[in-house]
């Protein structure tokens, strides 16, 4: 004989079907939340790993500055800071990774900054050799007159090429013109008509250093050297470029007093003060790019960072 099943049998059925479900789906959840919980603390660990093994490198690299200050009298490209530095392992209980960078010199590039003079005008031939520089990259010349009017003190248009706060106020969004000397060479793509392609053919070539800084002629890239005078042709600058070799010009003050104004060879020199240490660092998925602008006082040899940066210059 068959026996009728209680409503309230099903009931109990479904609704302990629903809760193994929802404690399954619980379950789950917590499991996820862990997991991500887990990842994120991972990856802020190594990314303070990171950042410690790049201030290292900071640090060891102001050894070698200071050091080669104290060890020659001049700077060039064969010298041990100029070296591509090797990739180096980061091993421990915890972590694996590598480290690896290189130093460049920053007054081997034009320094935007000497646009202006100490009173905040224009540098009429600063403003001429960053035009040649432009042209020696085959940019538009006027840049040079809008980055000027950008740093100036003044709000008065340069003639022909220029820009003001007329200009920028009237983009959208609108912003005004800095009107003061530049941290970073980041800032030029604020101006007026500039485009990431033109930023990223003439940033190897310029810095942004505090005040008015010389060309060190023996680590002075190709385009720098050919903004010297406009007599300069780029077969000249392959000659020039032989000629100094990885150990610099044996007499750099000789050899240009015949190829440029007296004026330009007064801002050359042999010795450098400004240099950008660039770092990467890799820990499990983690990757840190560290730039540190580094001042080296020129009678001690002393070596501090003045700028650093995350991610980028």
């Amino acid at each position: 004989m068959r026996t009728a099943r209680s409503p309230q049998a099903g009931v109990a059925l479904i609704t302990a079907l629903l809760v193994m479900a929802l404690l399954g789906i619980l379950g789950l959840t917590l499991s996820w939340d862990n997991g991500l919980d887990a990842r994120r603390t991972y990856t802020m660990l190594f990314h303070d790993e990171g950042s410690q093994a790049a201030l290292g490198a900071e640090n060891w690299v102001g050894s070698l500055l200071r050091d080669d200050a104290v060890d020659t009298t001049t700077d060039h490209l064969g010298e041990i800071w100029a070296q591509e530095l090797p990739v180096l392992p980061i091993e421990s209980d915890t972590i694996q990774g590598a480290i690896q960078g290189g130093v460049e010199d920053l007054q081997g590039r034009f320094n935007v900054n000497n646009l202006v003079d100490g009173n905040g005008e224009v540098d009429q031939d600063a403003l001429a050799q960053f035009e040649r520089l432009l042209v020696a990259l085959g940019l538009d010349p006027r840049f040079a007159g809008i980055a000027a009017d950008w740093i100036d003190s003044d709000q008065n248009p340069g003639f022909p090429n220029g820009a003001e706060d007329p200009i920028y106020t009237g983009m959208i969004p609108p912003y005004r013109s800095a009107d003061q000397r530049l941290t970073s060479i980041t800032e030029l793509m604020a101006l007026e008509g500039m485009d990431k392609a033109t930023y990223d053919t003439l940033a190897p070539h310029i810095a942004a250093l505090p005040g008015n800084t010389g060309i060190n002629v023996n680590t002075a890239t190709a385009a720098v050297l050919q903004s010297l005078d406009e007599g300069l042709s780029p077969q000249d600058i392959e000659s020039m470029i032989a000629d100094r070799e990885e150990s610099g010009f044996a007499d750099f003050q000789n050899y240009f007093q015949t190829l440029v104004p007296a004026e330009v060879l007064d801002s050359l020199e042999e010795t450098s003060s400004f240099f950008q240490l660039k770092v990467v660092v890799q820990i499990d998925t983690v990757r840190i790019t560290y730039y540190s602008v580094l001042y080296r006082e020129p009678s001690s040899g002393a070596t501090t960072p003045i700028l650093r940066s995350f991610g980028t210059i």
